[in-house]
């Protein structure tokens, strides 16, 4: 095993908090990179070196390759952890860093290229023998092939950026008549935001359950799976709410679907942490989507139904440490993840500004990722995450009833914030009876 000791953290907000956390506890040093606009973050004075990487916005702080890689060998840093968002999934990255020798704490080059193209990764897929969603066969040369591949498979179809993510380049098509508009609005905005406009298409699944599989994976060829999540309460492709286990699913289909993303991450000889993501229908058949290979926000809950740390598992499989045995790996109980966004709870517009009052909930089984106290000022430049509130309970019902107390603990004060949206939520008779889709909210 080659032991990392100094590692820096790419990223900001309650996630480079969370890892500064694991990386301390495992007796090795952080370093924080910081912008402008996040010099009064907690986790900077908590860093065992802060270093300031630009002014505020993104494209010259976080996603600003030559100022973080200057960072880390300016603090002669071993490895790299990106978290999620920003650099996580640039390949550029990954191969700038393996060029002056400095870890990343991720998945191989090879891994991240065969899996960042949703039209390759599905050949793929399907070579390894997991049920996909039916639809072309690759990327798409214009809206005339989309049209005589939906004729074929037959409507309702999405159009999908290859390069997307976050609901951005997406357009669902009822009829032939809506086609050629929708693919040429979805090209152009795929193209503003990730410079590549490439489509596919394939079949529209109505109603469906969003459910993933959180593997990980070490450098021997071991492959475990840490249960699944449904996460399938979203607002325009941005998922609200976590749990594990996706009580959707009877015994047989959870186990043929973890199986599945088990096998899945072999074929592509994986390794590090990595989310298999599924569409899963009324009839409870189940469809790859896409594989993440990265954290994923909602870890959390995975992290609480089995007891692991999977940032520290990502670590250590950096290092060339073995994975445990699948046996040794124990799913128990239910856990719930609500993400507290500083944002109108009814229309959810951004509402950046200063945290004048802060109670924060805690108690058995209570859990929050945070990095915003009294006095903190939120910056308008970034994503409106402030907050992970995750719960754990005997059963789902108990975790329900658990969030609901825990979110009417939370009081936050000099901002709007969606925690009334999340309480509200916890007294839906849909959601505390599992009757719900990924449709459901703009329903």
């Amino acid at each position: 095993m080659s032991s990392i000791n100094r590692i820096l953290i790419a990223n900001r907000g309650e996630i480079a908090l969370r890892a500064l956390r694991t990386i301390k506890e495992m007796g090795k040093e952080a370093v924080v990179v910081y912008s402008k606009a996040d010099q009064e973050a907690s986790y900077v004075e908590m860093a065992d070196i802060a270093i300031c990487i630009g002014r505020d916005i993104s494209a010259n702080s976080y996603l600003n390759i030559p100022a973080i890689i200057s960072a880390a060998e300016l603090a002669q840093c071993d490895a790299i952890f990106p978290g999620y968002g920003f650099l996580s999934e640039n390949q550029d990255f990954v191969e700038i860093c393996q060029a002056h020798q400095i870890k990343f704490i991720g998945p191989s080059l090879e891994n991240m290229r065969l899996m960042a193209d949703k039209s390759q990764a599905k050949e793929v897929m399907k070579r390894a023998g997991v049920p996909v969603v039916p639809g072309g066969d690759g990327a798409l040369q214009d809206e005339k092939e989309a049209q005589q591949i939906a004729d074929e498979i037959g409507y309702p179809v999405i159009l999908k950026a290859a390069a997307g993510g976050g609901g951005r380049g997406m357009r669902i098509v009822n009829n032939p008549q809506e086609l050629q508009q929708a693919y040429i609005a979805a090209s152009n905005e795929a193209l503003s935001a990730f410079g590549d406009g490439t489509m596919y298409i394939e079949k529209y699944i109505k109603n469906p359950r969003h459910i993933e599989v959180q593997i990980l994976a070490d450098k021997h060829g071991n492959v475990i799976h840490v249960g699944e999540r449904d996460c399938s309460l979203q607002r325009r492709h941005q998922k609200l709410i976590e749990e594990s286990p996706a009580e959707f699913l009877d015994a047989q289909t959870r186990e043929k679907l973890l199986q599945t993303a088990t096998k899945a991450a072999k074929a592509i000889n994986y390794q590090s942490a990595g989310t298999f993501e599924f569409l899963v229908d009324s009839d409870k058949n189940f469809y790859f989507m896409e594989m993440n290979t990265r954290l994923q926000v909602e870890h959390t809950v995975s992290e609480m139904v089995s007891g692991l740390d999977i940032i520290e598992m990502m670590i250590k499989i950096e290092e060339g440490a073995y994975l445990p045995n699948q046996d040794d790996v124990t799913l128990k109980g239910h856990a719930i993840e609500c993400r507290i966004t500083a944002e109108d709870p009814h229309k959810f517009y951004p509402t950046p500004g200063k945290i004048t009052h802060l109670i924060t909930p805690g108690g058995r089984n209570v859990r929050l990722d945070s990095h915003i106290y009294c006095g903190y000022t939120i910056p308008k430049y970034y994503d409106s995450l402030i907050a992970k509130l995750i719960v754990w309970g005997e059963d789902r019902q108990r975790a329900i009833a658990k969030m609901k107390e825990a979110l009417r603990e939370f009081k936050i004060e000099g901002i709007k914030s969606t925690i009334d949206f999340h309480i509200d939520m916890m007294d839906n008779v849909d959601f505390i009876t599992n009757n719900f889709d990924t449709k459901y909210l703009e329903k």
